[in-house]
């Protein structure tokens, strides 16, 4: 290692299959920009980021509070600004997490080529011709989503033109859209890492969508709390919501199903001991994504009590395979995981920006110039009328065990309950709403739970409350009608 005072960097030389690590403190920006040895001129792959390639000689830039790993299978020098923390490790689970990957790729190939009626291959004519769908489970700071960005982006990467379906059950993070959400996106390009509010990429409802990277159309259902415990119920009901509609887009296009899926989850599917959810509850929630996604493999991250509970319950029906957990994996807490949640919602309005370290002129974000990214959200004055606001279930539901003996619930946790923005307690203000999907016009039919089935096609701020005058005002990242529509509030609130 040693210093480049002109461009205020360092260089870091990383030997074969080694990765360099960094986080970054609040407020500071890190640039970094790969060149690879001479030697391997016709090897390319030589610098990955959760398994997305870098290109040589870019400057890519990474922002608020990033914490991420380089990793090089052939050896390559990095160009780095400093970061607030960094080292290199020799010790990595790359090599596991691409044996897994090349097994997801021996399926895919076998669901393809049953699909085109080809003979199977040689080794093993017995072997079953489905697609990989996979849960992937972990406790808290495992590593998960990591693993499951290692995993699509090696499948992009392959050649095969696969598209794999990214899958997030997860509402702390939210996916491509906001925190609350649960999500599914088809993945055709590598999904880039800079920041930690879009740990999946950027998708076209949250930035410019004249850019080619931001294609992503993400198929979004609104759970609308951060805690799986808040409304479980509610919870396996949208997880069963964009599995079916799911099961009906494979139906559609056969060759897209053989590209497979990959399912990230809440660390609260894995452990009731820190996140104060019941056994039951979590056991139901990953059958309802067992069942409802159609799992073949569970991937346990680096949890030997886990990995017993899952062989127990599915090891006779499906694979449940252990993988190593990465010593890079950082410590979150709550207050950083809280910062997250907000700065999510900001990059949702205002796009992705992140400004670049003294010395370095301009760099990548998201496989885009920074420029590029900028959005103009549109603030909006509506009547009380124009649009219709649903809270499901009670806002502080008291579990069954602590009703009265022989009482029943006033207010079932799936019931849609109409807001009145007039009323004192609303609980509206600076809270964030999914604006829903109309109704089918096809279904003549209208049923009281309605809405829990609709998928969400974007997200407001209710950033001012005019009682009096019946009117409040909207922030939305673009421009259009709201009236008539129907929204839907939970827990989560954003003020600039």
């Amino acid at each position: 290692m040693h210093s480049n005072a002109l461009h205020n960097t360092k260089e870091w030389v990383l030997e074969p299959e080694t990765e360099y690590r960094f986080e970054l403190d609040p407020g500071t920006s890190l640039a970094i920009k790969a060149s690879f040895a001479i030697s391997h001129p016709l090897l390319d792959g030589q610098a990955e980021i959760f398994g997305a390639e870098l290109v040589e000689g870019i400057a890519y830039l990474f922002g608020f509070e990033c914490k991420a790993a380089i990793y090089t299978w052939q050896g390559c020098t990095l160009e780095i600004s400093n970061a607030s923390t960094e080292y290199i490790s020799e010790e990595t689970p790359m090599s596991a997490y691409a044996n897994v990957h090349i097994a997801f790729e021996q399926m895919r190939v076998r669901a393809l080529r049953a699909l085109h009626g080809s003979p199977a291959s040689d080794d093993d004519p017995s072997a079953n011709a489905d697609p990989p769908r996979v849960l992937v489970l972990g406790p808290e700071n495992s590593g998960k989503t990591s693993v499951c960005k290692i995993l699509t982006n090696y499948a992009v990467r392959a050649g095969q033109n696969w598209s794999p379906l990214l899958v997030s059950v997860d509402p702390s993070e939210g996916g491509w859209s906001a925190p609350g959400a649960i999500s599914a996106a088809p993945v055709s390009s590598p999904i880039p890492t800079a920041s930690p509010a879009n740990p999946l990429g950027s998708a076209a409802t949250s930035a410019p969508t004249a850019l080619p990277s931001n294609a992503l159309l993400p198929l979004v259902y609104w759970y609308g709390h951060a805690d799986i415990k808040r409304n479980p119920t509610l919870l396996d009901r949208v997880i069963r919501n964009l599995g079916e509609n799911i099961g009906e887009r494979f139906y559609n296009d056969v060759e897209g199903r053989t590209s497979g899926l990959i399912i990230d989850t809440p660390s609260s599917f894995s452990s009731s001991a820190n996140t104060g959810t019941s056994t039951e509850n979590r056991h139901t929630l990953i059958k309802a994504c067992v069942d409802a996604f159609r799992i073949n493999v569970i991937l346990i991250v680096g949890h030997e009590k886990l990995n017993v509970e899952m062989q127990r319950l599915y090891g006779s029906r499906l694979a449940v395979v252990k993988i190593p957990k990465s010593g890079g994996v950082v410590e979150l807490d709550h207050s950083y995981r809280e910062r997250v949640q907000k700065h999510q919602l900001h990059t949702y309005m205002y796009g992705q920006v992140i400004d670049p370290p003294p010395g370095i002129p301009s760099g990548m974000v998201d496989g885009e110039m920074t420029a590029d990214l900028v959005l103009s959200p549109s603030s909006t004055v509506l009547s009380f009328d124009d649009l219709t606001i649903y809270r499901v279930g009670q806002e502080t539901m008291a579990p069954s065990s602590a009703l009265p003996i022989g009482a029943a619930r006033t207010v079932s946790e799936m019931q849609p309950i109409l807001v009145d923005p007039s009323s004192p307690s609303s609980g509206l203000l600076n809270a964030v709403l999914a604006l829903l999907a109309p109704p089918n016009p096809d279904e003549s039919e209208r049923y009281d739970e309605e809405i829990l089935d609709l998928h969400v096609i974007g997200f407001l701020i209710i950033t001012s409350l005019d009682i009096p005058n019946r009117k409040m005002t909207i922030l939305s990242p673009t421009q259009g009608s709201l009236t008539g529509r129907t929204a839907v509030v939970g827990s989560f609130e954003w003020q600039e």
